[in-house]
């Protein structure tokens, strides 16, 4: 039996990447603040850093629990509140006071509904990821709807990308584009298109030529563009894959739902 006083390392260990939740929580939570308070661009750049910051402490968290073995159904849970607080609420927040504000009761509603989407989408990775006992799933090779760290992504690029590049992309001009983008992403969320998780990558020459090819593209755009805009490119890429991959599957899904149903409706056998 362990002495009262003796520590227990892996009780410890627990608390280490929750903690790094919560550092993603404040990163949102400040996020949120400084929408609110902003007055110029420079503090709409720095909300968006800060949800920079939230996003690489959400990668963070998860790879430490994978590595110390505290993977748990708590885990799991706070980690989806963090996402709706720094990935749905505060790019919400982002966008609309950053430019759709300008639209009235319309961006309003749009940035609510990137946010009920992310909730949407968090609660059906939830019960998808859960085992009957409710501990959590090891993670398989597509996830169902976009990330919504991704969504999230997008948002704050755009802002990002604005502010290095000294565009006018929060003006009115292009509001309504920035509204049907929010609305695309929100959508991409609840559908039921699958999108990689890349949890299965191994080096091999078909995964050498495509991190070329992603790193010359983006080098290209670096120089002929701006810097700015290669995360922009980086995460259209990504939803652009899941896409394509779902539309190229969707024949075989047809076929093998058609198969599903003949043999369900065929007559039993005597």
């Amino acid at each position: 039996m362990r002495s009262k006083g003796r520590l227990d390392l892996r009780k410890s260990l627990f608390i280490l990447p929750n903690a790094i939740t919560l550092a993603s929580i404040f990163c949102g939570f400040d996020a949120i603040r400084l929408c609110a308070e902003a007055t110029s661009d420079v503090d709409f750049w720095h909300a968006a850093l800060l949800l920079i910051f939230a996003q690489l402490f959400d990668t963070l968290d998860g790879r430490v629990a994978r590595a110390t073995k505290t993977q748990s159904s708590f885990g799991l849970q706070i980690d989806s509140l963090a996402d709706v607080v720094s990935f749905g609420v505060a790019p919400a927040m982002l966008v609309y006071k950053w430019s759709l504000y300008q639209l009235g009761g319309l961006g309003l509603v749009v940035s609510f509904v990137f946010v009920a989407c992310g909730a949407i989408r968090l609660a059906r990775f939830n019960v998808l990821s859960m085992r009957e006992k409710g501990a959590p799933t090891k993670p398989g090779k597509y996830i169902l709807g976009l990330p919504i760290p991704g969504a999230a992504g997008i948002l704050i690029s755009l802002v990002v990308a604005n502010h290095a590049a000294h565009f006018d992309l929060h003006s009115r001009r292009w509001a309504y584009a920035l509204l049907a983008v929010t609305l695309t992403l929100s959508a991409f969320m609840v559908s039921t298109i699958k999108f990689r998780s890349f949890k299965d990558v191994t080096l091999n020459a078909r995964t050498v030529a495509f991190v070329a090819f992603v790193a010359l593209t983006s080098a290209a755009i670096s120089v002929y563009a701006t810097p700015a805009f290669v995360l922009v490119y980086l995460l259209g890429a990504y939803i652009t894959i899941g896409v394509v991959e779902t539309l190229l599957g969707m024949p075989k899904a047809i076929a093998a739902a058609r198969r599903a149903r003949t043999r369900d409706s065929a007559p039993p056998a005597l």
